[in-house]
């Protein structure tokens, strides 16, 4: 709880920063973008945050998005599918991924951090072969789901992005602090043996972590690819695991598994965008928002470290 408290005041300074910086930045315009970014780089943070609160890591998560939109794109325009049938297609395409990393780590023992490396590669070279390196786009024929999905503000003035983040962020609130199989998952990270011992079905709620990873990652791809309008098989994605990771991180997910909330979550993945929108206010360069989120990601870790440590002593004592 006071880690919780910790951030959410971080949080409250940076953006009370971002007032005083600049009037643009207390511009509608800049709250509703920033409001976007938030909402829609959350939904990886969720899938990633829950991946390591089970005590996994997936590092093909930017691929995942690649593949996946470039799928969507291929489905929606060169094969002409109607959306309702090209959408649920992705996401199953996202669920299977998942349930395949999870499969490899539990039932053929291999690590976490190999398997997903691998898929790295594997579904960023699978989107660039089935796009043969070429730009995907939508056209003008998805323009009323754009709409409805990226341009509508009738949500409470609220962009959609962030709105359907919300509802997730309620959904997997109930999930992981409310129901048997969140806390299964938080036993799992905090020690695997264990909760095998206590009777808990380890390798069907790892396999459970990595599926809601990559199918909102997929998810995630089909409104990114809505919002951009077209899709690069050599680079959408890039980094995204980087991002996923950082905002989980920087809310109170332990890499070391079996710590972290929901909550956390949504504080860490506003931190990870409020910082480079700060910054940018202030003139930095924005080649450096990558050593920007890197040296918040760095501080976040030594935080988490001190902590950690502090509890050992007290627990000594």
């Amino acid at each position: 709880m006071k880690k919780l408290l910790g951030l959410a005041l971080f949080l409250l300074g940076l953006y009370c920063l971002l007032l005083l910086s600049d009037a643009n930045a207390r511009s509608p315009a800049n709250h509703f973008n920033l409001g976007r970014r938030i909402g829609l780089y959350g939904i990886l943070t969720l899938g990633a945050g829950c991946l390591i609160i089970s005590g996994g890591i997936d590092l093909s998560i930017g691929s995942v998005v690649g593949l996946c939109a470039t799928v969507t794109a291929m489905l929606l325009v060169d094969h002409r599918w109607s959306p309702w049938a090209a959408i649920p297609a992705v996401l199953a395409l996202g669920v299977a991924i998942g349930l395949v990393n999870g499969l490899l780590v539990t039932k053929l023992g291999v690590q976490a951090f190999v398997v997903t490396l691998c898929g790295l590669f594997i579904f960023r070279g699978a989107a660039r072969w089935l796009a043969n390196d070429s730009v995907k786009g939508l056209g003008g024929r998805f323009g009323a789901l754009k709409y409805a999905l990226y341009e509508s503000k009738d949500v409470l003035g609220l962009p959609m992005s962030l709105v359907i983040f919300l509802v997730l962020a309620a959904l997997f609130t109930v999930f992981l602090h409310l129901s048997v199989y969140g806390r299964y998952l938080y036993a799992i990270g905090g020690n695997e043996q264990a909760a095998r011992y206590a009777g808990v079905a380890t390798d069907r709620y790892k396999i459970l972590a990595y599926v809601l990873s990559s199918g909102l990652a997929a998810f995630f791809a089909v409104l990114f690819l809505m919002e951009q309008n077209s899709v690069q098989p050599t680079n959408t994605g890039n980094f995204f695991e980087l991002y996923a990771i950082a905002g989980a991180v920087l809310g109170g997910c332990s890499l070391r598994g079996g710590e972290g909330n929901v909550l956390g979550m949504l504080i860490g993945t506003a931190i990870l965008w409020i910082l480079p929108n700060l910054t940018r206010m202030w003139g930095v360069p924005s080649q450096l928002e990558y050593t920007v989120i890197g040296g918040a990601l760095l501080l976040g870790a030594l935080l988490d470290e001190r902590l950690r440590r502090r509890g050992e002593r007290r627990g000594v004592h």
